[in-house]
């Protein structure tokens, strides 16, 4: 069973770089603390860098991991489990809304099958190449997968990590697609946070009432089933997640382990942070959450991690939308530090 001695160590973040780009940021040509938060992302960014100023954040990537859930027949969901072999589709097209909200911001967008319940032999064969199982099991009546399954993903999302990091990612987006997603979520929330499924349970892709309350039927049945089995992490990946979480949870923190920044995204990526931090305290070190999910499960996992979202949009799309509309901001708090004068510079004759 994979435990925090089985990920390699953490780097910590340059703590003389970020000091020294706060005094920096102080001696720039505008009042101490004027520009906010873009100060707060400024210093830490160098922290990531170790370096005055950072560098700029040029190669971009999100990596959209797809796949199905049982509980998608358990109408949890406004939309079909079929939807998300076709969106799988959209995204090899280009055509998806993280497609073109990323192409807005020169970021790179790879969607993989982890668990799509299809055959996607038509698309090219690296979309499926990760590829753990058909689908997950339906949490409320079985374990979404064995722990070697899980073993499996976790290692497929440090690879992937790899993968983007050793090609030039210079920041990492996990997006994610997969009907049924959101209740997933909100169970891996409320089984290691302790919190009932009425709290973490919101509407998902816009379930109406009747919907919401299925869902949290399915999430309160997932936990009463797994009740004892909540303290280890990929025990918890295995009973309640789903091949495309663990790989999500495996690209956080080798993310981390290679001292690369992360954007977090909506809810399912950071329930994922959320079950990552379980497994390795100290990678929370390395990422940001993006934007803010409609979600009530993704702001008690906020709070647990101790992350603010950079943006608030109403956003609940997924697939890494919300945090691509974030990396502006962080642009510009790296041309902050790099771009502007200092106030000894000032011409006051």
């Amino acid at each position: 069973m994979t435990t925090i001695d089985d990920i390699p160590p953490i780097p910590t973040p340059d703590e003389t770089a970020r000091n020294e780009a706060r005094t920096r940021l102080d001696g720039l040509v505008k009042p101490v603390g004027s520009l906010g938060r873009l100060e707060d992302l400024a210093a830490w960014l160098s922290a990531a860098h170790g370096t005055v100023p950072p560098r700029e954040l040029s190669d971009v990537r999100v990596v959209v991991f797809a796949g199905d859930h049982g509980v998608a027949t358990s109408a949890v969901s406004a939309y079909p489990r079929e939807v998300t072999a076709a969106m799988m589709r959209a995204f090899h097209a280009g055509r998806s809304g993280v497609n073109v909200l990323a192409a807005r911001v020169g970021a790179r967008v790879r969607a993989l099958d982890i668990a799509v319940d299809a055959d996607l032999s038509d698309l090219p064969a690296a979309v499926s190449a990760h590829k753990i199982r058909r689908g997950s099991g339906s949490i409320d009546t079985t374990d979404a997968l064995t722990q070697q399954q899980v073993a499996q993903a976790l290692s497929v999302g440090r690879a992937v990590a790899d993968q983007e990091i050793d090609s030039g990612a210079d920041l990492l987006i996990p997006g994610d697609m997969g009907i049924g997603n959101t209740t997933v979520a909100s169970a891996l929330v409320a089984a290691t946070l302790g919190v009932g499924a009425e709290e973490v349970v919101g509407t998902g892709t816009g379930v109406d009432d009747s919907g919401r309350t299925r869902k949290i039927h399915t999430v309160d049945a997932a936990l009463r089933r797994t009740e004892g089995r909540h303290n280890d992490p990929v025990t918890v990946l295995a009973a309640l997640g789903g091949a495309c979480a663990a790989a999500t949870t495996g690209f956080l923190l080798q993310a981390a382990v290679r001292s690369v920044p992360v954007l977090l995204d909506g809810m399912y990526s950071t329930a994922a942070a959320l079950v990552a931090r379980e497994l390795a305290p100290d990678a929370v070190t390395w990422w940001l959450a993006g934007s803010r999910s409609t979600e009530p499960s993704q702001a008690y996992a906020l709070k647990a991690l101790g992350l603010s979202p950079l943006l608030d949009l109403g956003m609940r799309l997924g697939e890494g939308s919300g945090a691509v509309q974030a990396v502006p901001v962080l642009r510009n708090a790296q041309a902050v530090l790099t771009d502007m004068g200092l106030l000894t510079e000032l011409d006051l004759g």
